[in-house]
């Protein structure tokens, strides 16, 4: 039996992820967690095999909670489910430990295999992400200037892209106006870039707004 926390800040989501995965005879839920600090806590009391974890947590975010899974629990595979595009996210993903990446929107059977096969020591990477990674190892590619981003930087500038001011930023991600505006200096500084126009403009160009 594999015994599967899900970890997502929204309600509706993880009622409808844990219905997925009580419908299998083989997987039951054995925890859930609104917020990254919440997995923790479930790890250090509850055995459990797989954790499904969102990125876009309020709070430390899914990125976060990972590097302190990778640490406290080397062994334990993480399926990142997420509402990015493979594209955006996957490989950022799995170079942290995950163990796949995943869609929300995928439907009910391929998130049960994506739980087996990683529960099993596997890699869950699916055809878009196995598309990318294999453009990346072809010769002759130059890493894009936005992989010098932190994760959470990457995340703040995806939000500022979308145009979402630095309020709703900070309400999304739980974090003070103070720090997402600490985050877009620091990203204005490592792109080479001076306002949000040209942060707008550069992720149209790098198709990061799909």
């Amino acid at each position: 039996m594999i015994r599967a926390l899900v970890a997502d800040d929204h309600a509706i989501v993880r009622q409808g992820l844990k219905q997925i995965l009580m419908d299998t005879p083989d997987i039951v839920v054995a925890g859930e967690a609104a917020r990254g600090e919440e997995v923790l806590d479930q790890l250090a009391v509850n055995p459990i095999d797989v954790v499904l974890l969102d990125i876009t947590m309020p709070g430390r975010s899914g990125f976060e909670v990972l590097q302190d899974i990778r640490r406290r629990h080397k062994m334990l595979p993480v399926l990142i489910l997420s509402a990015h595009p493979e594209e955006l996210y996957g490989i950022r993903a799995l170079k942290a430990g995950a163990s796949g990446y995943l869609m929300k929107e995928r439907v009910p059977e391929e998130i049960v295999s994506a739980v087996r096969k990683v529960a099993t020591g596997g890699k869950y990477i699916n055809a878009s992400l196995a598309e990318t990674l294999v453009g990346r190892l072809d010769g002759g590619y130059d890493a894009p200037i936005h992989h010098s981003l932190s994760t959470r930087e990457y995340e703040v500038m995806c939000h500022i892209a979308q145009g979402f001011s630095m309020k709703e930023i900070a309400e999304k991600i739980g974090l003070s106006i103070k720090t997402i505006s600490t985050y877009r200096s620091r990203i204005l500084e490592k792109l080479k870039m001076k306002t949000n126009a040209q942060l707008v403009h550069y992720a149209i160009h790098e198709n990061l707004l799909s």
